[in-house]
C-alpha cells in the first residue's frame, strides 16, 4: 500500500494495519491468542435465523456473520466455535473492532490486501482463502447497507 492510500483509510483501519505491521511473527501470534478471546457472543436475537445466507463457504470451518445496520451505523456479529477456529475469531475479532459502529464506508475502504498485510508471516496462508471470503462477505453486506440507506427518502421530504 502507498503512503498515499494509507493517508484515505479510516483511522480504525489504519491503526489495525500499523499496528500488525509493526509486529514480529511471535507477537503476531500472541496478539492473534489475546484477539481471539475478544470475540463478542452472538446475540441472541441472531439465534434462531436461518443460518443458510450467513455462511461464509470460502471458511474450512463453519462461520455465520450477520450484519445489522442501526441509525447509520453498521455492525457485525459472528457465530463459530472459538476453540476449533480461534484464528478466524481472532481475525473477526481484529476487523470487527475497526469497523463495528461505523458507516457501512469504513467497511468498504478495507483495502484489498488486508487479510495479507494482518497475517503477514503468520503461516497460516491456508486460512487466507477464508479470510478473504468473510472480508468479501462483509463488504458485500456493506454495499448492499450502503444502498439501502441511500435508497432512503430524505427526512422531511413529502
Amino acid at each position: 500500500m502507498s503512503h498515499s492510500d494509507a493517508t484515505t483509510l479510516p483511522p480504525s483501519i489504519d491503526r489495525v494495519l500499523k499496528l500488525f505491521r509493526s509486529l514480529g511473527r511471535e507477537e503476531k501470534m500472541q496478539a492473534l491468542v489475546s484477539y481471539s478471546r475478544k470475540l463478542d457472543p452472538l446475540p441472541d436475537r441472531f439465534k434462531n435465523l436461518d443460518r443458510a445466507i450467513f455462511t461464509v463457504p470460502e471458511c474450512q470451518t463453519r462461520v455465520d456473520i450477520f450484519p445489522e445496520m442501526r441509525d447509520g451505523k453498521l455492525n457485525f456479529y459472528a457465530d463459530l466455535d472459538v476453540r476449533q477456529s480461534p484464528t478466524i475469531a481472532a481475525f473477526l475479532a481484529i476487523l470487527f473492532k475497526a469497523v463495528n459502529g461505523h458507516a457501512p464506508a469504513t467497511m468498504l475502504a478495507i483495502p484489498s490486501d488486508f487479510v495479507q498485510q494482518v497475517m503477514e508471516n503468520v503461516g497460516l496462508a491456508a486460512r487466507e482463502v477464508g479470510l478473504n471470503g468473510i472480508v468479501t462477505r462483509l463488504k458485500r453486506h456493506a454495499a448492499n447497507a450502503q444502498a439501502a440507506e441511500a435508497a432512503l427518502p430524505l427526512r422531511g421530504s413529502l
